[in-house]
């Protein structure tokens, strides 16, 4: 004789799985789950104030999200000064942040005023961009300008809002050191990005010895 059991009662634990319901604490000692969805792309964003005050940060939760129109996307967790800016001008920057610009690109996330311009906290020059009004990084060897298509604030599973905003742009121009172009493609093995991965302090960096080729099949 089995015993019918209900779609909704919890499976049994696998030996040797910690498994855990987030909204009741994952109960080990950092909160593992942007460790597990990593490594990630940084989005080093830059922005401006509608005064004019240059804005640059990085963003864990960033990637790209479609490609006609090339539209890319970063999360900012909290009303921060780029989400601010964004709403007011409609333009940012993204910039590749590598392993040599790592350590500018750490001192650009601290907490400062708004009228902080992190380009010079972090040592690093403002380039002009070909169509918005927004710099980019010069040391950063790719950059996209962007212009703001959707500002959304995220919910939970039970419909309330969350203070977590997800923002979207359209890439309206690429810049990218000719360096990177071998045979016209871009190179991502030697372009030093780097990648967070969770934990209190974990980066990955991406590099020749990682690369591996799978065609798709036909």
């Amino acid at each position: 004789m089995t015993t019918a059991t209900s779609p909704h009662d919890p499976a049994p634990a696998a030996s040797g799985i910690h498994s855990y319901e987030p909204r009741q604490g994952h109960g080990l000692p950092h909160d593992p789950f942007n460790a597990i969805v990593g490594p990630r792309p940084i989005g080093w964003i830059a922005s401006r104030s509608a005064a004019g005050v240059l804005n640059l940060a990085p963003y864990s939760f960033f990637n790209a999200f479609n490609y006609t129109p090339p539209i890319i996307g970063f999360a900012s967790i909290g009303a921060k000064d780029t989400l601010a800016n964004i709403q007011a001008t409609g333009e940012f920057v993204w910039n590749l942040a590598t392993r040599p610009l790592a350590e500018a690109m750490n001192r650009t996330c601290a907490a400062v005023p708004p009228e902080v311009d992190e380009f010079t906290l972090g040592g690093l020059t403002p380039a002009a961009s070909r169509i918005v009004s927004v710099p980019r990084v010069a040391e950063s060897p790719v950059a996209m300008e962007c212009r703001r298509t959707q500002i959304v604030q995220l919910e939970g599973a039970d419909g309330e809002k969350v203070p977590t905003w997800l923002v979207l742009g359209e890439v309206v121009a690429v810049h990218i050191d000719r360096a990177l172009l071998k045979d016209g493609v871009y190179d991502t093995a030697h372009a030093g990005h780097i990648l967070r991965a969770g934990g209190p302090a974990d980066y990955f960096t991406v590099g020749p010895e990682q690369l591996f080729k799978m065609h798709r099949p036909r």
